[in-house]
């Protein structure tokens, strides 16, 4: 018999990614998804989904009905710069949403629930990189404030009632599907305005740093995550740093665009510099990643001509 996995979020960038490799293996799916930033067209048609968002007290009806063992919960509210105008909706969504879910783990007896948190909001401005996971947390936005909390939920959870858990803090995530609309995802938003023709915009003077992931690389980390025993915290990003100047260069040369950044103003509260420590998950997870920053760009960049 195979599993039953509920995936929250399933119908958004990384969740539906992550949907469509548990089907692949044969597992069951559930998606519970409220297809606020989650598109239908991401939905595998073989995973069962329910539209709804995780605030409500009925996914308990879900949770009784389809007897997930394992839950991997990805829904949130994932725009930094929302969450600083509206702290209180951001934390409905990712602490009351997220506190929701973990209730239901438990009165439903999951076996183990896997959290995407952030790597990149919750260590603040480190003087540390890169930085590892036992560094002292210090998110400057009320969104990393929120995946810090629902770490501290999740371990509570674990020490106090039992629920095994693995929170894995993603650098900065790009690939096919990320929303080049958005506010989320650099990548993604210089490569829609790129292949519009449009002038990509740089805040500050485009010197900040991130670590980019591919999210192939990343739904490799959630899957060796539903293996093993261990329960914890892991960074999961390059140990890379890349500056967004860069980032530009790169993929104005890949899709042979000749428009210039316009640069802006720097953003309050935007990080300088951000870089992830992956030596506890190359030990203990047994992953590293695979996709070098060129071969990850190319492949997004395929995606995004052929929508």
């Amino acid at each position: 018999m195979s599993k039953i996995i509920l995936v929250t979020g399933g119908a958004g960038f990384i969740g539906s990614h992550l949907v469509d490799r548990l089907i692949g293996k044969g597992y069951k799916v559930v998606v519970i998804d409220n297809l606020s930033t989650g598109k239908k067209e991401n939905l595998n048609p073989k995973a069962k989904f329910y539209k709804i968002n995780i605030c409500s007290p009925k996914i308990s009806q879900i949770f009784k009905k389809e007897k997930p063992e394992i839950v991997f919960h990805l829904a949130a509210q994932i725009n930094v710069r929302k969450s600083v105008e509206n702290p209180l909706f951001d934390a409905k969504t990712n602490i009351l949403g997220s506190l929701n879910v973990l209730e239901n783990c438990k009165n439903f007896k999951v076996q183990k629930i896997i959290f995407a948190s952030t790597g990149g909001a919750i260590y603040g401005q480190a003087k540390k990189l890169p930085t590892p996971e036992d560094y002292l947390a210090n998110p400057l936005s009320p969104y990393g404030i929120a995946k810090l909390t629902t770490e501290k939920y999740l371990n509570y959870y674990y020490q106090v009632l039992g629920l095994p858990y693995i929170s894995l803090r993603l650098a900065n995530v790009y690939g096919p599907r990320q929303d080049g609309s958005g506010e989320a995802g650099v990548i993604a938003i210089f490569l829609g305005k790129m292949l519009r023709g449009e002038n990509p915009v740089i805040f500050g003077d485009g010197k900040q740093t991130r670590d980019f992931i591919f999210v192939e690389d990343v739904i490799s980390a959630f899957l060796l995550s539903m293996k093993i025993k261990k329960v914890g915290i892991f960074n999961i990003g390059t140990a890379k740093e890349t500056d967004i100047n860069t980032i530009f260069k790169k993929l104005k040369e890949l899709t042979n665009q000749k428009q210039k950044p316009i640069y802006e103003k720097e953003r309050k509260g935007d990080l300088k510099r951000s870089c992830l420590d992956i030596e506890k998950a190359k030990e203990k997870l047994k992953w590293q990643p695979k996709y070098s920053l060129e071969k990850g760009l190319e492949k997004t960049i395929q995606w995004f001509q052929n929508l």
